[in-house]
């Protein structure tokens, strides 16, 4: 049992690491042609409407995907009851924002949204015919089969897009490029998984989920809204090329975050589901966890926070220069974020969605006061704002895992603190030399070098558990075909 999770964690952070470097890595070359290609107010006007779609989407999934990872079985009943109640309610919020449409271009003065948001909100209903069988996936820890469905789903709607952007569409290059990415991931997920949905509706099931799920939910939408009303407030209160570049900036501190410990807690719920009522194997496991995301998250976040300038400069043009500051503040609000989910994790794994809702009532009364001090401000304070918040969080959050597990924030805080360390090291050495290189791509070339050789370095020199295991785990890697050669 234990060598076959041990291989399953392994093979599952394997192929999700894959997917999330392909399809991240290749969005993030596109994201660098549109960029070029498009302007900031463009990506404003998505931005926009961006905090609509976000709650649409959550009312369709509704915590059933969750619930459904989260039970040790499931049968075709709760599978084709989860599907029916995914199609409806997308239906149901595409009319809400049909009709709605007209108020939200008033609201934000902006005519355009009225159409923008009427196409663009047809994700939701594309996206809820495969809603279900990508949590099949997740389920089984298939994360190749979805590396292969979101790599091939990113070309394709990658080369569309900018096809569409260089013909001078626009803001519509944007929301061509969404439709496709959701309409070749919905067929090739449903074609791939081979799950037929009946037309079976059980309240059995309905209830069963609802009940796990539907703390969740409201736990998500509350989290949702205040990870998108910045933008909402950004653009009602200042213009929509500022929408763009507080979007544009944490997007590079976003996909650094969101790529690592995206990977290891979407692998670790349904592993760690499976040992969650063995509370010292999982403390054990959620240790390494920790260790893990701080071991590559950190230097990310700090390597990029010293990089910003000729970063910026270099892939989107001195057009976006006006972001790197708030890129910089940014970059720090994200960096316990790994931190934070792995310990929100916890009551996901133990069934506890009424403690995951209690905390998020919460941790966004807190948000949301920061938010509505700082908005009077400047969107650079509006940013600073975000780093408070998000150590309030990272305190908050511990407070259960310490109850559940005896595993206190200043327990956590011993074992990450050399990662973090070395990880400011890392910050200041290549913010130094971007301050003191005027050639960007100089500055650029050995502040990465340099950066990483640091890094490596002194983690072996610190024995740090992380770089231990995955230096021993290249190796094992390695020796067989070597053997084979010989």
């Amino acid at each position: 049992m234990r060598d076959d999770l041990k291989q399953k964690t392994i093979s599952g952070v394997s192929w999700s690491f894959v997917e999330q470097i392909l399809v991240r890595g290749f969005n993030f070359i596109i994201g660098i042609i549109l960029a070029r290609l498009l302007d900031p107010s463009d990506y404003g006007l998505i931005g926009m409407i961006g905090i609509f779609m976000a709650i649409s989407q959550l009312f369709i999934d509704g915590g059933f995907a969750n619930a459904l990872i989260q039970c040790k079985e499931v049968t075709e009943k709760d599978l084709s009851t989860v599907y029916i109640i995914n199609i409806c309610v997308s239906l149901f919020f595409y009319a809400i924002l049909f009709f709605t449409a007209p108020y939200i271009a008033a609201f934000y003065h902006q005519p355009l949204l009225k159409s923008l948001t009427r196409w663009f909100a047809l994700i939701l209903i594309i996206g809820s015919l495969s809603a279900v069988h990508n949590t099949i996936l997740t389920i089984r820890v298939d994360f190749k089969t979805k590396s292969y469905i979101s790599t091939i789903g990113a070309v394709i709607s990658g080369i569309v897009g900018v096809i569409c952007a260089y013909k001078g569409m626009g803001v519509w290059a944007l929301v061509v490029q969404s439709l496709t990415s959701s309409f070749s991931g919905t067929i090739l997920t449903v074609l791939i998984v081979k799950w037929h949905p009946k037309l079976i509706f059980s309240t059995e099931s309905f209830n069963k989920l609802f009940s796990y799920g539907s703390k969740l939910l409201a736990a998500s939408l509350i989290s949702t809204v205040y990870s998108n009303i910045y933008p909402l407030v950004i653009g009602k209160k200042f213009t929509s090329t500022d929408v763009g570049y507080y979007s544009r900036a944490g997007q590079f501190p976003s996909l650094c975050s969101t790529t690592v410990g995206g990977v290891l807690n979407r692998v670790a719920f349904p592993i760690l589901s499976r040992i969650q009522d063995d509370d010292e194997r999982l403390l054990r496991v959620y240790e390494k966890y920790i260790q893990f995301s701080s071991f590559i998250i950190f230097p990310m976040i700090m390597g990029l926070c010293g990089i910003a300038r000729p970063l910026v400069s270099l892939l989107l043009t001195d057009k976006w220069i006006e972001c790197v500051p708030l890129m910089r503040i940014l970059c720090f609000s994200v960096l316990f974020d790994g931190i934070i989910l792995i310990n929100l994790n916890l009551l996901y794994v133990k069934g506890r969605s009424d403690l995951v809702l209690k905390l998020e009532i919460i941790k966004k009364s807190i948000a949301f006061t920061i938010l509505f001090i700082t908005s009077f401000f400047s969107i650079k304070v509006m940013c600073y704002g975000t780093v408070a918040y998000s150590l309030i969080a990272l305190y908050l959050n511990t407070i259960y895992t310490k109850k559940l597990l005896n595993y206190s924030l200043w327990q956590q805080f011993k074992m990450i603190a050399p990662y973090l360390l070395i990880s400011l090291i890392i910050l200041f050495e290549s913010g130094f030399l971007c301050a003191f290189i005027s050639n960007n791509w100089t500055a650029l070339g050995l502040s990465l070098i340099i950066g990483a050789a640091t890094y490596l370095l002194l983690s072996r020199k610190a024995n740090l558990y992380a770089y231990v295991e995955i230096q021993n785990y290249i190796i094992k890697l390695i020796r067989p075909r070597k053997q084979k050669l010989i």
